[in-house]
């Protein structure tokens, strides 16, 4: 399928209008990052915010602007940098933005315990307490679709207004015989083999290629969004990754998906490559109690980058909705 026509457009509009939302939205970043940061009167020095859960792992998050709050998960194997432009265009547009890193991701805690959705969706519970966030919308691409769906059903009560589920891993990856549209286990064997022999060279070619769509006849790779990709990625462990594999393909969502009752959007591409969206978008919206459902035609997995100015409207026009 050829992206480069009308997408190509959506792409250049990406850039442009995210140039002017950045220039815009820089003050507030600016003031939100001052009071997001703490200092050291002592000797005039800034430290990250961090909260330290129950197990002792310290998870970074990011805490910017006034107003609803709207807390981003982000996907495998990367960091709350990867929601840049959704994060700017919501604290532009008068939102209380909250980006978290998850354990073993990013700028969190690098330890060996704890790579599970149990504990995920725990640190994101940790993050939200220490904030007493309410009324909040829970975003959540790939992974972290899967960790919206297990903290709003574990945690999320009386906190929660609305769920997004983008791109999303839910309600279960792995083919098994209750799920017989799911993806052979050897398709994960070989993601954790890439991973050991050649972590670097492994993301380099997830960006590259399926992720974005850039493998699609046609469609021209942005060479910094790659390069973004593979940054976030080696900024975290390799052994989170290695075992958030199985948390991934392997977590069942379908008990949580049934036990939410906030409106939630579901929001997929039919040409992702990661997730397939018959097995994972579709059956989700299935699943929720009060779902809307958006396929987009050509997209790909990474579609939050790729399509940001669509994406972005879509997510608004939900939040500002009664449903």
């Amino acid at each position: 399928m050829d992206l480069c026509g009308a997408n190509g457009a959506s792409r250049r509009n990406i850039l442009i209008g995210g140039l002017g939302a950045a220039v815009a939205a820089a003050v507030q970043v600016d003031q939100a990052f001052a009071a997001s940061t703490s200092s050291d009167p002592n000797n005039g020095t800034q430290t990250m915010n961090t909260v330290t859960t129950k197990d002792g792992v310290e998870i970074f998050y990011k805490d910017w602007g006034q107003g609803q709050p709207i807390v981003f998960h982000h996907g495998w194997p990367l960091s709350s940098d990867d929601w840049d432009a959704q994060m700017l265009f919501f604290l532009q547009n008068g939102y209380r933005v909250i980006g978290i890193d998850r354990r073993g991701h990013g700028r969190s805690n690098q330890v060996s315990s704890g790579h599970d959705m149990e504990h995920y969706a725990a640190d994101a519970a940790a993050v939200v307490e220490h904030l007493d966030l309410r009324n909040a919308i829970h975003v959540g691409h790939s992974t972290g679709g899967g960790e919206v769906a297990r903290y709003v059903a574990r945690h999320g009560k009386g906190r929660v207004a609305k769920a997004v589920l983008m791109s999303a891993v839910p309600p279960l990856m792995l083919k098994t015989a209750s799920n017989p549209g799911g993806s052979p286990i050897e398709v994960f064997d070989e993601l954790r083999n890439g991973l050991a022999a050649n972590r670097s060279q492994f993301y380099r070619d997830i960006a590259s290629g399926p992720f974005y769509g850039f493998n699609r006849p046609g469609v021209k790779p942005i060479e910094g969004a790659i390069d973004n990709w593979w940054r976030q990625g080696m900024m975290g462990a390799a052994n989170a990754h290695y075992l958030g594999i199985k948390v991934f393909s392997e977590t069942d969502f379908t008990d949580d998906l049934k036990s939410i009752d906030v409106p939630a959007l579901v929001m997929h591409g039919d040409d992702d490559q990661v997730v397939p969206y018959k097995d994972a978008g579709l059956l989700s919206a299935k699943l929720l109690k009060k779902s809307t459902l958006k396929i987009y035609p050509g997209y790909p997995h990474g579609m939050l980058t790729t399509h940001a100015d669509v994406i972005n409207k879509d997510m608004l026009a939900f939040f500002r909705s009664s449903s």
